[in-house]
């Protein structure tokens, strides 16, 4: 099964904290990042998104995360 997730954070080193501890857990980039000014909190968001391929079916109940 494919699986995706977009991750999102604030623009500082936390979101490439994130982007990178997927791409060590086998993920991979899909498509470029998104970035956006969030203006209810006055600050500058990001977003990847990523895939995986896996073993097994598609269930809702996946923890995304934890693959």
């Amino acid at each position: 099964m494919r699986l995706y997730r977009f991750l999102s954070d604030d623009d500082t080193s936390a979101f490439c904290h994130k982007v990178s501890a997927a791409l060590a857990k086998g993920w991979d980039l899909y498509g470029g990042p998104t970035y956006a000014f969030d203006a209810a909190r006055g600050v500058m968001r990001c977003g990847q998104a990523v895939v995986k391929e896996t073993p097994g079916t598609y269930a809702p109940d996946i923890k995304l995360g934890e693959q």
